[in-house]
């Protein structure tokens, strides 16, 4: 699911409301600071944030402008115990629709920015580990197989593992 490219949100239902309130919840209960909705097993674009300033939640985001750059050490829900330097846009301009489908522009920089296009790269099928360098690739590796193999092994029985994913 977290490889896969999410696809836009055609009409904003309460089910998608729904799915972001949850997303909220599991973004700070992990002490996130951004989640998408792959992360929970939705194939669909959407993305919360909140960098201590106030929740977004956001629906068929999308970058229109960028100025700039930063690099900052990232990590990630969805890869933890792993951080990535990530090369990133200093300041961007956004357009999404609100959980109520109001269109909002959002202007964003520092944090807020890297924190946006971390999430958004989640709705590309992206993730930090592809911002690795052959070093930090190596140094992460075991790791990374770790987390795979944990994965793979799960042993919740499948119809349970099945209903922690949202299906819209």
């Amino acid at each position: 699911m977290l490889r896969k490219k999410a696809k836009a949100v055609l009409k904003v239902t309460p089910e998608h409301r729904q799915a972001l309130s949850q997303m909220s919840r599991v973004m700070y209960a992990e002490n996130g600071i951004g989640l998408a909705a792959p992360q929970i097993g939705i194939s669909q674009a959407m993305i919360v944030v909140d960098i201590g300033k106030g929740l977004y939640k956001l629906i068929n985001p999308k970058v229109i402008k960028k100025e700039g750059q930063q690099v900052l050490q990232e990590g990630c829900l969805s890869v933890p115990g792993v951080s990535i330097k990530v090369k990133r846009a200093r300041k961007i301009l956004l357009k999404a629709q609100d959980e109520f489908s109001t269109s909002l522009t959002i202007e964003a920089e520092g944090l807020f920015a890297c924190a946006l296009q971390h999430e958004l790269d989640h709705l590309k099928g992206k993730l930090i580990v592809d911002y690795a360098n052959l070093f930090e690739r190596i140094k992460i590796g075991k790791k990374l197989e770790s987390l795979k193999n944990k994965l793979k092994h799960e042993n919740l029985p499948q119809p349970e593992r099945e209903s922690r994913q949202l299906q819209l």
